[in-house]
């Protein structure tokens, strides 16, 4: 059975490379102020009118990290004011985690280019497993991912570009990997946030604003809990006053990195003690949901590939890395960025996950909304705009 044809049985799309994909979000909202020629890679006024963003003088854009449009859609009476500005859904990119989709948010580019593999990424210098939330083992932020950061390059064109997060991520590797450019204003609760960007609406250029709050509940208590709603309700309350207090000619558009899927009860499979999956497999990297498998020299990845599906039977989509470059499940894949893709790759499908007790924590393993694959509860995200009056 060929990638592709796995991926239709197992339920997993590709994500919408080049068309209405979250790397056409920042793209269209400098193209909406006139920023539009900074974007090389793509063409930002052609993501403007495909994703419907207005021109204006100031546009806030909000990423609410981990709230899938399905997640959205299923819990729509506690938000009832996102629901109320929902302009349709873009795709994540694959590997649908934190890490690779704010690369693809922050240059326009898939992973493939970026080199933002996942959660855990192999660096093929060292051959350690690198960290991109954490940055560790990873080399220097600027020579790990070599893409221009479109906030930088809006920036250094004279427009004004404001980033709102948590004071520590001012300067994390993270940060100057992808996001690099304008002013940081560090905020810890969402309402300081939204008081920055009201104030940087007054003027012209581009405001990014960044909230986890979602995500971590969704993690540490599952998207249908009620501290997962309550976060939700915390952000459709302060992007309701944003949207209200909005200066005219300014636009508002909220987006999200990922959604998630819970895996309490789901098939799970442990590769650092399954003697079928650790046949030929030197280490692991990505995340239960979406695997990087690096293998022994000398091991054959059809061969491994072949055990894998085996083993997880209806549970994953598994390819090689060719295969996964014939099907473009990371986009283009650049030569400096080939070594940190597996020999093999791993999707998976439903809610199970693979986890590797060799190298991940208890606490790790343990999460319980988990992202990373391309089920329509991680992939699509919503997209959300307000023009201000």
């Amino acid at each position: 059975m060929t990638f592709a044809a796995q991926l239709g049985a197992a339920g997993l799309s590709l994500p919408a490379y080049g068309k209405k994909d979250l790397g056409a979000v920042l793209p269209a909202a400098l193209a909406a102020v006139g920023a539009g020629h900074v974007v090389r890679y793509r063409n930002a006024e052609q993501d403007r009118q495909r994703l419907g963003i207005p021109k204006a003088r100031h546009v806030v854009v909000v990423i609410l990290d981990g709230l899938g449009h399905r997640q959205l859609d299923a819990r729509r009476g506690h938000a009832p004011f996102l629901r109320s500005i929902e302009s349709g859904v873009v795709t994540a990119g694959y590997p649908t985690t934190t890490a690779a989709s704010l690369a693809m948010f922050g240059t326009g580019q898939p992973s493939g280019r970026t080199g933002m593999t996942g959660y855990t990424a192999m660096n093929p210098r060292t051959g350690e497993v690198a960290n991109l939330i954490s940055w560790e083992h990873a080399d220097a932020p600027e020579e790990w991912q070599r893409q221009p950061s479109l906030l930088e390059e809006a920036a250094h064109d004279g427009f004004t570009i404001t980033t709102l997060g948590k004071r520590q991520f001012a300067g994390s590797g993270l940060t100057q990997a992808v996001l690099r450019g304008g002013q940081f204003v560090g905020a810890e609760n969402l309402a300081d946030r939204i008081d920055v960007a009201l104030g940087a609406a007054r003027s012209s250029g581009v405001s990014y604003c960044y909230w986890g709050e979602i995500d971590s509940a969704g993690h540490r208590y599952g998207w249908e809990s009620e501290e997962w709603v309550a976060a939700l309700e915390d952000a459709d309350r302060e992007l309701r006053r944003l949207a209200s207090q909005l200066p005219r000619n300014t636009v508002m558009v909220v987006t999200a990195d990922h959604g998630m899927v819970d895996v309490t009860g789901a098939r799970r499979w442990d590769a650092g003690t399954h003697p079928g999956l650790l046949e030929g497999v030197r280490l692991t990297a990505g995340e239960p949901r979406a695997l990087h498998l690096h293998l022994d020299a000398g091991a054959d990845a059809d061969t491994v590939a072949d055990r894998w599906r085996d083993v997880l039977g209806k549970n994953a989509a598994v390819a090689t890395k060719a295969e996964a470059d014939s099907a473009g499940l990371f986009g283009e894949i650049l030569d400096d960025v080939s070594g940190r893709i597996g020999d093999v790759v791993v999707a998976m499908a439903g809610r199970a996950t693979v986890v590797d007790s060799r190298s991940q924590s208890e606490r790790s393993m343990a999460l319980i909304g988990v992202h990373g694959s391309l089920t329509p509860e991680e992939l699509q995200v919503p997209l959300l705009t307000a023009v201000g009056h």
